[in-house]
């Protein structure tokens, strides 16, 4: 496997110098500031590249090329935003990169209800917890529609939660939920979250997934044409918030969106933490149905926690060997999948992999890094991870 790392620019606490010493050779990376539905010009494209080949490293994957709120609603601007994506692609093609990762949650992108909860080691993690979440949305976004969304166990649970609330919690829950929206949103107000969630109104499960379809039905031949190969991440949490529809939180979903659109360049992002979340998520199954569909990995792991509804757990961001995932498990089948792809005769045998998210430990709770993208933690995880990918290599 190709050991990656994510690196969010020139910007990011973690520079592109400190990487050797980590031990990753690629660089999962994205041009950030660009906004959704916008055109990436290739001149942008080049010099982050050879910024990352200067560093002796290899712009291994994107991460993301978003897709706008248009496209996922197909409203004003689709159309215009979906040709932006494929003149995005094209530079990419030029200049060498193949591998696209994106996504299709609604509105939310990952969401969190803590960014720094206190392990029992005396690091911190991000957490989520429903109790907190339907706090916010019932008594802090005050959503029409909240209540229905939620059991008579989740609203107890909620009010419970909430009345332990002075403001100054509320204010950081706030700030957390809202920062898992895509984009620059610190200037982000609570009318704004209501407004985008107004354009979702009507739009079903089943909608959303064929809006999905047409997208890849569109972009995916051009991409095959450009020898890309885009893989879609799952839904972080793997399932609805907010009233919201989400459409890729179980392989199920995966197998249909691609069987939809049966191009070679329509793949998947296997994040283990998000679909993990889900008790009955079974990576090895996940691997032996869409293995020669994987394009990515995200390698991380949750720990699900006590829930006031079974269906939708709270969770915490383990160390990368201690969660719900059975991560060597995991490592032996992609292992094997790269055998079987290497056996055919595929160039892109090799899948790129990258410790997603990580614990703040050691000078990480004092280092200025993003939630989620701590230093010491990531690099915790990835030495773990090449032991499994060093060991299932060498078993007989």
């Amino acid at each position: 496997m190709i050991e990656c790392w994510r690196w969010f620019g020139p910007d990011d606490p973690t520079t592109l110098a400190d990487l050797p010493q980590v031990g990753a050779t690629g660089v999962v990376t994205a041009l950030h500031y660009i906004p959704p539905g916008a055109a990436w010009p290739q001149d942008a494209v080049r010099t982050r590249r050879e910024m990352i080949e200067a560093a002796d490293l290899r712009w291994e994957v994107v991460e993301s090329v978003p897709v706008s709120e248009a496209i996922k609603t197909q409203s004003t601007d689709c159309a215009a935003h979906i040709a932006a994506y494929k003149q995005s692609l094209a530079a990419l093609a030029r200049e060498g990169i193949t591998t696209v990762c994106y996504n299709f949650m609604p509105i939310l992108d990952w969401t969190r209800t803590q960014t720094h909860a206190r392990q029992p080691h005396g690091g911190t993690a991000m957490l989520f917890d429903l109790a907190q979440f339907a706090a916010f949305d019932l008594f802090i976004l005050n959503r029409a529609d909240a209540p229905e969304d939620y059991g008579p166990d989740t609203i107890a649970a909620a009010h419970a939660a909430f009345a332990r609330m002075d403001d100054t919690e509320k204010a950081r829950l706030t700030r957390t939920v809202i920062a898992g929206l895509p984009g620059a949103n610190d200037g982000w107000r609570l009318e704004d979250v209501r407004a985008r969630l107004s354009t979702y109104d009507g739009i079903t499960p089943a909608q959303l997934r064929q809006h999905l379809i047409d997208f890849l039905s569109e972009v995916a031949p051009e991409a095959e044409r450009l020898g890309l190969r885009l893989c879609c991440h799952p839904d972080d949490p793997p399932f609805s918030l907010l009233g919201l529809p989400r459409v890729m939180s179980s392989t199920d979903d995966y197998a249909t969106a691609l069987d939809a659109v049966p191009s070679t360049a329509n793949g998947a992002t296997l994040c283990t933490g998000s679909l993990g979340v889900a008790a009955g998520f079974d990576p090895v199954e996940f691997v032996a149905r869409l293995g020669p569909r994987i394009h990515f990995a995200h390698l991380r792991n949750t720990k699900r926690l006590p829930s006031p509804d079974p269906q939708r757990p709270g969770f915490f961001e383990a160390p990368h060997l201690e969660g719900d995932t059975d991560m060597v498990a995991t490592i032996r089948v992609l292992m094997a999948e790269e055998s079987r792809r290497r056996a055919e005769g595929r160039s892109d045998h090799a899948i790129p992999m990258r410790p997603d998210h990580g614990q703040e430990l050691l000078f990480d709770r004092t280092r200025d890094s993003l939630p989620g993208y701590p230093l010491i933690g990531r690099m915790r995880g990835l030495a773990e991870l090449r032991g499994i990918m060093a060991a299932v290599g060498s078993a007989p």
